[in-house]
C-alpha cells in the first residue's frame, strides 16, 4: 500500500486541498443523486495515503465528475460495475444509475467548464515576464500597456471557470499584476488619470490575491502615481502603507523598498531630516536581504536602484554633491538591460552637474541618455525630466555653443516621440 501520488499531482494541478476535494466531490454527487454527498476530508485523506485504492461506486462518480476522467487515470482500481467500456453511453447510465440509485446519474460527465490548473497560471506568468521584459528596456508605452490590459482580461475570463481556492487566488493576483503594469506604463508615459484608473482596480485585485507581494506592488505604484501627481502627502502614506504591509514585515526586501519611496515623498515635501533617515533605513534594510525567490517585476530592485533613488532623495534635498555621487554609484551598477533606469539615471547625474555650475559637462551627461534609449522613444516621465535640464541649461548657459547643440539634438529626438 503507498500513497496515490496520481491523484496527489491532479489535486495539486488545480490547486485543491482536501478539504476543497471534498466539498466539490459532495456538489457532484448532488448535481448526480439530488442529495447531498457525505464526502469528508478524512475520506480524501484515505484516497490519498492508498487506504482506499478501490473506491465504491459513489466516490468513483464524484471523483470523475470533478477531474473529468476515469477513476483508472487517477490511480484508482474501478469496481466491477464499472470494468467496462467508458465510452458506451447506455453502459456509462446504467452504471451511474446502480451507483447512485437514481436516473439523474444520466446528467453529462462534464457538464462544467474546463477546470483551470497551477499549469495555466504558470503559462500566463510566462507571458507576463515577457511584458516586465519589455518594459525593463523601453519604458511606458501604448503596446506594452495593451497587451497588459489583455492580459487581465484573460486572468477575469479563467476565473470563470472552474478553480481551486489556490489557483483562484492566483488569478486574481496575475491580474492584479497585468493592470499594475498597465497602470507603470501609464505613468511613464505621463498618462496619470488612466493610471490611476488601473491601479484603484489593481489594489481591488490585489486584496482577492491574499498575495503580500502583489498588494506591496500596488501600493508602490500608488507612491511614485502621486508623486508623479505632486501629491506629496498621498504618495508618503502610499509609501508608508508599503511598509506596513505584509510583505514588508516578513522581507527587508520590500521593506527597503517601501523605506526609500517613504524618502523620495519627505524630500518632495521639503523634509529634508526625516527623508535622509528613510533613505538611511532602507539601505540598512536591504544589507538584511537574503538571497531568494521573488517575483519577476522585483528585478528592477536592487543597490544599483536604491542608489538612483537616492540620488533622486538627494537632488531634492538640495545636496547635489551627494546627489552626484550617488548617481555615479547607480550607474555602475544597473545592468546594461534596464535601458529605461540607466537614462532616468543618467538624466538625474545631468540635473545634479547642472545644479552645481557645471553646464558643459552636465549637456555632455544629458546627451547620453539619447545613446542608451538607442533610438527608441522617451517614455514621457523620462521627458518631463530631460524638459527640466532643458529649461535650466538654457537659464545657465544660453547663448554657449554646447547649449545650442543640444537643442538641435534634442529636437531631432523629441519628434520620435
Amino acid at each position: 500500500m503507498g500513497a496515490n501520488a496520481v491523484l496527489k499531482s491532479r489535486m495539486e494541478e488545480l490547486g485543491l486541498t482536501q478539504e476543497e476535494l471534498a466539498d466539490r466531490m459532495n456538489s457532484a454527487l448532488a448535481d448526480i443523486t439530488g442529495r447531498p454527498g457525505d464526502v469528508s476530508a478524512r475520506t480524501v485523506r484515505n484516497l490519498l495515503n492508498g487506504t482506499s485504492r478501490r473506491p465504491i461506486g459513489r466516490t468513483c462518480a464524484a471523483l470523475e465528475r470533478v477531474f473529468g476522467c476515469p477513476v483508472q487515470d487517477l490511480g484508482f482500481s474501478a469496481p466491477r460495475t464499472m470494468q467496462h467500456p467508458q465510452e458506451d453511453p447506455v453502459r456509462r447510465r446504467a452504471f451511474l444509475a446502480s451507483a447512485t440509485g437514481t436516473a439523474a446519474a444520466a446528467v453529462p460527465l462534464v457538464a462544467q467548464r474546463r477546470t483551470v490548473g497551477m499549469s495555466d497560471v504558470a503559462r500566463v506568468a510566462a507571458g507576463m515576464n515577457a511584458l516586465v521584459e519589455a518594459d525593463d528596456r523601453q519604458g511606458g508605452h501604448t503596446e506594452l500597456e495593451r497587451a497588459a490590459v489583455q492580459g487581465r482580461d484573460s486572468m477575469l475570463d479563467l476565473q470563470q471557470r472552474n478553480a481551486g481556492e489556490r489557483v483562484r487566488r492566483a488569478l486574481y493576483s496575475l491580474a492584479a499584476e497585468f493592470t499594475t503594469i498597465a497602470a507603470w506604463s501609464c505613468i511613464d508615459a505621463r498618462n496619470l488619470d488612466q493610471a490611476q484608473t488601473y491601479l484603484n482596480e489593481s489594489a481591488t485585485y490585489a486584496g482577492l490575491s491574499q498575495d503580500g507581494p502583489t498588494e506591496m506592488r500596488v501600493w508602490v505604484n500608488l507612491s511614485m502615481l502621486a508623486y508623479q501627481r505632486h501629491n506629496w502627502p498621498e504618495a508618503l502614506a502610499a509609501a508608508q502603507a508599503a511598509q506596513a504591509s505584509s510583505a514588508a514585515r516578513r522581507d527587508p526586501f520590500f521593506d527597503s523598498l517601501g523605506r526609500v519611496r517613504a524618502a523620495v515623498a519627505y524630500a518632495a515635501l521639503g523634509d529634508g531630516r526625516s527623508s535622509l533617515r528613510s533613505l538611511g533605513s532602507a539601505q540598512d534594510a536591504f544589507a538584511k536581504v537574503a538571497q531568494r525567490e521573488r517575483p519577476r517585476w522585483t528585478a528592477f530592485y536592487g543597490q544599483a536602484e536604491l542608489d538612483h533613488l537616492g540620488a533622486v532623495v538627494q537632488f531634492n534635498s538640495g545636496r547635489h554633491a551627494h546627489a552626484e555621487a550617488m548617481a555615479h554609484r547607480a550607474l555602475a551598477k544597473i545592468p546594461t538591460t534596464f535601458r529605461r533606469n540607466r537614462a532616468l539615471a543618467t538624466t538625474q547625474l545631468a540635473l545634479a552637474q547642472l545644479h552645481q555650475g557645471e553646464a558643459e559637462q552636465a549637456t555632455v551627461t544629458a546627451t547620453g541618455v539619447f545613446t542608451i534609449m538607442d533610438g527608441d522613444p522617451l517614455p514621457g516621465r523620462m521627458r518631463t525630466l530631460i524638459g527640466d535640464f532643458h529649461r535650466g541649461l538654457f537659464v545657465l548657459a544660453p547663448s554657449t555653443s554646447y547649449a545650442r547643440d543640444w537643442a538641435d539634438r534634442m529636437r531631432t529626438e523629441w519628434s520620435q516621440g
